[in-house]
């Protein structure tokens, strides 16, 4: 096998016709797939196409099915996670596996922890950890549960988790979902280095730059079928997407759709002087701020996107306005007209505020409750009225919502957990609808989301600005920022820099500003 840059390599991994069913339903049909030394080999397909099934064969999570393994030429049942982790093979799933309460060394090391002797060697284990943590560029008091770390650092733990076992086979599931420019560039250096020590990676994304920046060879699996596997440099983006949907996309994003009377002078929310302060800070010495004296505008059924590099201060923002800081925010915000108080995030709805935040299994939904119950978790009064909980109101409405999100399930019962990630966030979305919003603030709508529930999610957010709902928008993908916002704003360490309007907003612009390098681009609108 020629594989990659024309020379000969050894394949590390085989698949051949893998087929898994779950209650008599078939989720791999099929299947075949090979991993060689030295190579990235994307793993494509839309959501619930069957790639974190095949993931989890590999991995040893799932261990009933048909079909062969090999690992370097050698049949092989992988028992179990433990299993695979003692045969080289490490997995970075898209939902991490970190346990919250304990320190990010502890997580390193948990299952595999050094004991000479039966004694366990703490000071080892710090040292190695640093060792880890450091080809990450990952500065940080490992002593911390990583509860305290946001969720970018989260991702950086869990890839320096996986690089401790020395690891042949390595499986990235969206492991940039959470990181900034900066942050991805550093993890393809990192990936780099890998394969040039005959390490084989298996890469899954929904990002098509990242997709053709760092693969060797693509498979996609559609209907948990193999539709193909190709060269990266022989298979063109347009062909990627039909092996993908089966179908040709008409348009990256649709024409927007306008709000009568959205040009207008009035305000649909207006944010003045609004600061947040950071939770640590305490009454002595000087104020720490997330976010300090923001101020902007938004009309009805207009998208303003914020945009920033980690930590500028855009989700703070967001969940300052929302009520998530309580009286740590402060400053003027009306909607309508109308004073808006920032008090909770309960009051924040009840006033027309919905928040989609970025965390949509952490935050957004409670995935051991059915889709019926996520859909009517921010409108309980709604399903029941004078008091009364009307249980055949609420699948009324949860099937509305369904029926137009064409969300993918076998009925309203189906417990979210189970559900692909596109559909998660079709729920979570739904949730927010039903509070019948004025403003929506969407983080990060369509991380982890295949390309065509992306379409669909940016066909709905045309309708909801038709509707006049106003949105603002958080997206590190810089495509789709520069695609449908109207206004782009951008913070550096919780300051706004600059604003432009779309028709002068460009990747360099925005990303100088990111930087804190204001010159001639600072521009208020």
């Amino acid at each position: 096998m020629a594989e990659p840059g024309d020379r000969m390599v050894d394949t590390l991994l085989s698949l051949r016709g893998i087929r898994k069913s779950f209650s008599g339903v078939t989720v791999l049909d099929d299947v075949s797939f090979d991993l060689a030394a030295g190579e990235v080999h994307i793993l494509a397909g839309e959501n619930g196409a069957g790639k974190s099934t095949l993931i989890k064969i590999i991995a040893g999570i799932h261990t009933e099915y048909e079909g062969e393994m090999k690992l370097n030429g050698r049949p092989v049942v992988i028992a179990s996670p433990h299993h695979a982790a003692e045969l080289g093979i490490s997995v970075i799933h898209q939902e991490m596996s970190l346990v919250d309460s304990m320190s990010a060394v502890d997580n390193l090391f948990l299952g595999r922890e050094l004991a000479p002797r039966g004694w366990l060697d703490k000071s080892s284990q710090r040292v190695k950890a640093g060792e880890f943590c450091a080809k990450l560029d990952l500065d940080i008091d490992l002593s911390r549960p990583v509860e305290d770390f946001p969720l970018s650092v989260k991702n950086r733990i869990e890839i320096a988790k996986a690089l401790a076992i020395d690891a042949k086979i390595i499986i990235m599931d969206e492991p940039t979902s959470a990181l900034s420019g900066p942050e991805v560039e550093k993890l393809f250096r990192i990936i780099a280095e890998l394969k040039k020590s005959g390490c084989g990676i298996i890469y899954i994304s929904h990002r098509m730059d990242e997709i053709y920046a760092i693969a060797d060879r693509i498979t996609v699996l559609r209907d948990g079928r193999t539709v193909g596997t190709a060269r990266a440099k022989e298979l063109g983006e347009d062909e990627l997407v039909r092996w993908m949907i089966g179908r040709e996309l008409k348009a990256q994003f649709p024409e927007r759709a306008r709000a009568d009377g959205a040009g207008g002078a009035k305000d649909r929310i207006k944010v003045e002087g609004f600061s947040v302060l950071k939770p640590d800070a305490g009454s002595h010495g000087a104020k720490r701020w997330l976010v300090k004296d923001a101020a902007f505008s938004v009309k009805p059924g207009e998208i303003v996107g914020f945009a920033g590099l980690q930590g500028s201060g855009n989700s703070d923002l967001f969940s300052g306005l929302f009520g998530a800081y309580g009286d740590r925010a402060q400053g003027k915000v009306t909607l309508d007209g109308a004073p808006f108080r920032v008090k909770s995030p309960e009051h924040s709805i009840r006033q027309g505020m919905a928040y989609l935040t970025n965390d949509r299994k952490g935050t957004g939904l409670v995935l051991g409750m059915d889709i019926v119950q996520n859909i009517t978790l921010a409108s309980l009064p709604a399903v029941s009225p004078a008091g009364w909980f009307r249980q055949a109101l609420e699948r009324e409405i949860a099937a509305r919502h369904m029926g137009a999100l064409r969300i993918k399930a076998s009925s309203g019962g189906q417990e979210v957990g189970t559900l692909s990630g596109g559909n998660q966030q079709k729920v979570a979305l739904a949730k927010w609808l039903e509070t019948e919003p004025k403003v929506m603030l969407l983080d990060e709508p369509t991380r982890g989301v295949d390309i065509g529930a992306k379409h669909e999610i940016y066909r709905h957010m045309n309708e909801w600005t038709a509707r006049g709902i106003s949105i603002l928008l958080i997206t590190s993908e810089m495509p789709e920022l520069l695609g449908l916002a109207d206004r782009i704003i951008v913070l550096h360490r919780g300051e706004m820099t600059a604003e432009f309007p779309r028709e002068t907003a460009t990747q360099e612009k925005i990303l100088r500003a990111a930087m804190g390098r204001i010159g001639t681009s600072k521009g208020r609108s």
